[in-house]
């Protein structure tokens, strides 16, 4: 028991600091996440031993002490915080318990985004703005009127036709700064020298914390109202206050306020948990970041018989999304050796779940970029992974940067991890490689990406596999897969004769798959799916292919003199000729080029390449997405739906997708997003 009381007492004094950190300091050192993670532990533990709950328990706390620095004002009717659910299962419990407290009674609920900003409560009287306070602890907050007054969407005057008015209306909502706001604010705080913002809720929050309403004036700040809170004196025929969730929302756009487009009722709790998931599905579309989507019970008269706990109502609750940003500890930086000789920094993470999965590794992309982010082996790192995105180090964690002690910093390794050649990086570029060509790693990512799913798609020859036959001496390059036998497998670990039949036979199918994906696979420099389909059409076999010139290459449509200038160096090296005529004697590539017309997946997309691709050069990526109906602009903006990033990448690009929270695909998520468009789209 003194072991619980300790990790207790640890626990109380960690979540309140980081309450003061992020309600009254405006300055988190920890993700939303990390710190839902402590007070989930912290009320989990106290839930199974009451007897050892303080009566001040920062658990039944709401928000934060009130500044100082502005005068206190006591909320009429207290602003309580919400209750999470971390899921569909969460979400359901919560539904038990309502039905359990209102047996027999039909509910219906209002689904609203769950905007990640600060809490507001804005005082009406006779129709006329008043007072302005923050949340504070829920009973006190901070007369803020004088900023609240610069922000152009919160009225000053209610709209008559609303009314007529109670005597005192108190509209509660959150003001926020959108996205794109975001990135500009930041943009000119970088530009005077200033320091930047971590998010969007923090500036907003600095940004009305301000002594000086003229720099509040200078932020574009915005407001969305989705509560009432106290309500006195109630003229005749007032419409105020409405019986449902979705009357308030639709009052309070009627009286001048900002309400979110996105809410919607729903009539049953799977409908609740379809707009869940469409929300979540949607979340980086809208103009506003949000965290999760806020449920409540519709009919206001059922919130009395439903009630309270200390700090959040029952007739509401928070379903959070999973966390795209999480901080963990960076165990080590490794480096991963590509098939073109590209050696790739990677962090070792201490597993943490973001963005909806556990990541144990994050792309560093270069040597320049670990320099850049100083981010070291024993560091808290933050770490951001948006859906189906790549997972990525941003950089150290808060605070972490400036702490002593710090691990020294990584240094990239001179020789291969592999073969243990001196490793180069030439002048001027970004990438370092290694120049063996008979390096095992090479060896292994070479024949991986011959028979992946872009090019040969042999079944059941996945990465390991590979490294298992190549470790055995049974295969050094693609063309030896045609020649192994199932006995020769059929002995190796894991391996029996039923599964040493099945690889020979997918190997064997492979033989009929046609030219352009056998070109493909070649992995010719600059030549990825788009060019080879265009080759293939022009010489539908391996001979015909033989005797192409550079001249006859560049005038194919969507070819032009590099990617000829590629296809030639290889069909002339002596490596690839003898690659080319193996093949063709074991009977590979003997299909003409498939004609399959291309579907509109990406209508309407704006997607941006920066980096170089294995795959597709650039004028094929780009071609690639229009042929889909997509738009490929040299620059990321709001409407951009995906960057595509390839090894060395535009670090402005990536920056600027990264405050605008666009995702960012991997040349892998890229192939499947140009076969099936994105996920959930409908498309494809």
């Amino acid at each position: 028991m003194s072991d619980l009381g300790s990790r207790l007492a640890e626990l109380a004094s960690l979540v309140a600091y980081h309450n003061r950190r992020y309600h009254e300091l405006d300055d988190p050192e920890i993700t939303d996440a990390d710190y839902d993670a402590l007070v989930g532990e912290l009320r989990a533990l106290e839930a199974a031993h009451p007897e050892l709950v303080p009566p001040d328990s920062p658990s039944t706390q709401v928000g934060g002490a009130p500044s100082k620095a502005f005068a206190p004002v006591r909320h009429p009717k207290v602003m309580q915080s919400l209750d999470n659910a971390f899921s569909d299962e969460d979400l359901r419990a919560w539904a038990e318990r309502l039905e359990k407290a209102l047996p027999g009674v039909a509910l219906t609920f209002s689904c609203e985004p769950k905007i990640d900003g600060l809490a507001m409560s804005l005082r009406y009287e006779q129709g006329q703005l008043v007072q302005a306070a923050t949340r504070g602890d829920g009973v006190t907050g901070e007369d803020v009127t004088h900023n609240v007054l610069t922000i152009a969407s919160v009225p000053k005057a209610l709209d008559p036709s609303a009314g007529p008015f109670p005597n005192l209306l108190e509209v509660r909502g959150e003001v926020y700064l959108g996205t794109a706001d975001f990135e500009a604010l930041n943009a000119a705080q970088l530009e005077a020298g200033e320091k930047t913002f971590v998010n969007p809720r923090n500036a907003a929050a600095g940004s009305l914390r301000q002594k000086d309403p003229a720099i509040t004036a200078q932020r574009p700040l915005s407001f969305l109202a989705y509560q009432l809170g106290a309500i006195e004196g109630l003229p005749d025929a007032s419409p105020w206050p409405p019986a449902t969730q979705h009357e308030v929302l639709s009052l309070l756009r009627g009286a001048g306020f900002s309400t979110s487009p996105e809410a919607s009722t729903a009539a049953s709790l799977d409908q609740v948990l379809e707009r869940c998931s469409a929300l979540e599905a949607m979340r980086h579309e809208l103009a506003y970041e949000i965290d999760g989507v806020v449920v409540k019970v519709d009919a206001l008269d059922l919130y009395e018989a439903l009630g309270s706990t200390s700090r959040a109502p029952r007739w509401a609750i928070a379903r959070k999304f999973p966390p795209e940003e999480r901080t963990t500890t960076l165990v080590g930086i490794e480096v991963s050796v590509g098939r073109t000789g590209r050696v790739t920094p990677f962090a070792v993470l201490e597993p943490v779940f973001v963005g909806g999965s556990t990541v144990a590794m994050a792309t560093l992309h270069n040597a320049d970029q670990v320099a850049a982010k100083d981010v070291r082996p024993g560091d808290l790192v933050l770490v951001r992974k948006a859906g189906d995105v790549i997972p990525e180090v941003v950089g150290p964690a808060p605070g972490q940067a400036t702490r002593t002690g710090r691990p020294v910093p990584w240094s990239f390794p001179t020789a291969c991890p592999s073969c243990g050649s001196d490793l180069v990086r030439p002048e001027g570029e970004s990438d370092t490689i290694c120049p063996n060509r008979t390096c095992r790693a090479q060896v292994v990512q070479r024949i991986c990406y011959f028979a992946s799913r872009g090019a040969l798609d042999i079944e059941g020859l996945g990465e390991s596999r590979v490294e298992q036959l190549v470790e055995a001496g049974l295969i050094t390059d693609p063309q030896d897969l045609y020649r192994l036998q199932a006995d020769q497998i059929a002995v190796l670990d894991g391996f029996g004769a039923v599964s040493a039949t099945n690889l020979i036979a997918a190997i064997d199918e492979s033989r009929n798959r046609p030219i352009s994906r056998v070109l493909v696979g070649l992995g010719i420099h600059d030549l990825g799916p788009a060019g080879a389909k265009v080759v293939a059409r022009a010489f539908p076999t391996l001979a015909a292919l033989r005797g192409a010139t550079a001249e006859s290459l560049a005038a194919l449509d969507g070819i032009g003199p590099t990617i000829a200038t590629r296809v030639v160096e290889f069909l002339e090296d002596d490596r690839g000729a003898s690659l080319l005529t193996a093949l063709e004697e074991l009977g590979v590539g003997q299909v003409g080029p498939s004609e399959r017309a291309v579907a509109p997946v990406l209508a309407g997309l704006a997607i941006v390449v920066t980096g170089t691709l294995e795959g597709f050069s650039r004028d094929e990526a780009v071609a690639a997405i229009e042929a889909r109906g997509g738009t490929s602009p040299s620059s990321v903006s709001k409407r951009t739906a995906y960057v595509v990033a390839g090894a060395s990448p535009g670090a402005s690009k990536l920056t600027k997708a990264e405050q605008l929270g666009v995702p960012v695909l991997d040349e892998r998520a890229f192939s499947a997003l140009l076969d099936h468009g994105p996920v959930g789209s409908g498309q494809g």
